[in-house]
């Protein structure tokens, strides 16, 4: 590679070779680092101060002054002065800059337990077809009787809702909007209000749940069942601009298609004359997109009301990207390399890579906008929230870009500023209040762990995962205290599946593994590894039933010193399937299995009082 090449590479953090899951170094095909170096363009302006600190830096920027968040100006002579926590400007001659000061440290979290489920599984008696914000309230608020003190919810972000509806929680339209697919039709004002003939009308919409969830159903249903109900309607002069473009979007999705880069040309930028008058011309449909929008988050503010009292509350997932098709694809195009989508590189788990087909935001551009950007969709998920699980969260420092037309093995790392990216959210931790869980499962450099725990930011110990250096299950009290411990994970084998090999099976069947009988070899030891910790730590006697060996798990991570310990109540009722099997889209009903129990029979499963039981005592 030659040096003009290099240099540009380096400037941009664009990687020319890294270390892969086996701790090899692995060299970048040029033509890789060419392709990406053609997505991002010009080497990137350096600015002469970080516009994210710690609070307490002592930083050179000249003479000037610093105008504060909340009020009031400090003269600066030279070198910063401690400045408050905020959201600052910096003036030094004729340039003004955004100066974001963060906290060194969130405040360690005292220890307790929770749950983590998935929001589409759940379901009760009323249910329309998927779970929904009334099903999540009764989750909650079961959890909190228990004395549970988080409960961990897939993201609510905005998914795409023509036809077909997106299904993946982790592909949104919008990360800084509400899904309102999971709206209650029933805890609406307006059923409330309606006579009962229109209640008669609406309930008889109601969709039943199948073996699988029928997404585009559900919304036919609901949007049916808003209809009849005829909803007073926001003026739009009344929204906030984000509110507005989301709502815009949506109402032109409808129109044009769910993919904004197929629209008219003069419509693919929300800042074009032509947007404006079409937002005139489809106001009905602008502020009925509004309106789902209000109603989702007074649901949603209503499912943090019942989790008053536990020790955190309702912990809201990040997904690592958008649709790059959708609505923040639309809106926030400036700052994203739309036509890049991200992954992971090739490793044990997946050999052939994966791509997730998320848009990546660029690094350059938001250093340009001094961070804002992220940090307005922290704070739209901390707004409804107590706390916030960043799904993986080294994306902060580095994602795995994958270039036009090529497999997720054909890319390369493109890295970004974690200081300041860790910084901001923390920042809008502190000032939310929130706890922060980092998902750093897979292949990641262990500064990104490092960074974390020296920030107060929970890692996530999934015991499929803890192993010593000699590949051995870690007994309990060698798991990390500053971590939230897991049986498993969305992406990973339920309890039961894992112990029966289903993973194995499945992927197998799917052609997705390489060496399928070197996959069930390793499988086979990976579980005799787990019987053989459990039965040093006490926790099971011999010939242990499959049930004994998941009260078994959840007895093992409760002895653990992790602040957080999460069950799931699909490895509890015995559930084999995984929520998601990566690296698939159509060929495994990923997010459209919904759990065999309603909230009450799982809250009452015996099962789960047995765990439950166990949690409480530790």
């Amino acid at each position: 590679m030659d040096d003009r090449l290099a240099d540009l590479a380096a400037a941009h953090g664009v990687a020319l070779d890294y270390e892969n899951g086996e701790r090899r170094r692995v060299v970048v095909d040029p033509e890789v680092v060419r392709a990406i170096l053609a997505e991002l363009g010009d080497p990137p302006t350096r600015a002469a101060v970080p516009s994210v600190l710690r609070q307490g830096a002592r930083v050179e920027v000249g003479r000037g002054e610093v105008e504060l968040e909340y009020g009031g100006v400090v003269p600066v002579d030279g070198v910063l002065p401690d400045l408050p926590l905020g959201w600052h400007r910096l003036r030094v001659g004729n340039r003004e800059t955004s100066l974001a000061v963060t906290p060194a440290r969130l405040p360690d979290l005292e220890r307790t337990w929770g749950w983590m489920v998935q929001l589409y599984a759940l379901h009760g008696p009323d249910s329309w077809g998927i779970g929904d914000y009334r099903d999540l309230r009764a989750f909650v608020a079961r959890a909190a009787k228990d004395a549970a003190g988080a409960v961990l919810v897939s993201p609510v972000a905005a998914g795409a809702l023509t036809t077909p509806v997106r299904k993946s929680p982790y592909s949104p339209s919008s990360r800084r909007s509400l899904n309102p697919l999971h709206l209650s039709v029933l805890d609406t004002p307006e059923f409330a209000a309606a006579d009962e003939a229109t209640r008669d009308r609406v309930l008889a919409l109601r969709p039943d749940l199948g073996p699988r969830i029928d997404h585009d159903g559900v919304w036919a249903a609901k949007t049916a069942a808003f209809a009849q109900l005829g909803p007073r309607l926001p003026d739009l002069a009344t929204l906030d601009a984000d509110l507005l473009d989301f709502a815009t979007f949506s109402a032109l999705a409808e129109r044009h298609g769910p993919d904004w880069r197929t629209w008219p040309a003069e419509l693919r930028h929300p800042s074009n004359l032509a947007v404006v008058a079409a937002r005139t011309e489809l106001a009905d449909r602008v502020a009925f997109h509004a309106w789902l929008q209000q109603r989702s988050a007074a649901q949603l503010d209503a499912v943090r009301s019942a989790a008053t009292g536990m020790r955190v509350g309702v912990i809201h997932d990040l997904p690592v990207g958008v649709d790059p098709g959708g609505a923040d694809g639309w809106s926030l195009q400036d700052v994203l390399a739309s036509r890049v989508t991200v992954g992971a590189p090739p490793d044990a788990f997946s050999p052939l890579g994966q791509d997730w087909v998320l848009p990546p935001l660029r690094p350059d551009k938001l250093a340009e906008q001094g961070y804002l950007p992220f940090r307005d969709m922290i704070r739209a998920v901390l707004s409804h929230g107590d706390g916030i699980r960043v799904d993986h969260v080294a994306g902060l420092w580095r994602l795995w870009w994958i270039p036009p037309g090529e497999g997720p093995d054909r890319g390369t790392y493109v890295h970004y500023d974690g200081e300041a990216m860790l910084g901001v959210l923390a920042l809008e931790a502190h000032r939310a209040n929130a706890v922060v869980i980092g998902e750093d499962l897979g292949t990641v450099p262990e500064y990104v762990t490092e960074q974390l725990q020296e920030r107060g930011v929970l890692s996530c110990a999934v015991a499929w995962f803890q192993r010593d250096r000699d590949n051995r299950q870690l007994p309990a009290d060698r798991y990390p205290r500053q971590a939230a411990a897991s049986i498993s994970t969305h992406d990973l084998p339920t309890a039961s599946g894992f112990l029966a090999g289903e993973h194995v099976r499945v992927r197998t069947e799917l052609g997705l593994l390489k060496d399928p009988e070197a996959e069930e070899v390793t499988a086979a030891a990976e579980r005799a590894d787990i019987l053989r910790v459990l039965t040093e730590e006490g926790v099971i006697g011999p010939d242990p039933t499959v049930e004994e060996i998941v009260l078994a798990l959840h007895r093992f991570i409760a002895r653990t010193p992790c602040a957080l310990v999460f069950a799931a109540p699909q490895d509890l009722v015995g559930e084999l399937r995984q929520p998601n099997l990566p690296g698939t889209v159509d060929q495994y009903p990923n997010w459209r299995l919904p759990l065999p129990l309603t909230v009450d029979e799982i809250m009452a499963h015996p099962a789960v009082r047995a765990a439950v039981a166990e949690l409480r005592a530790r």
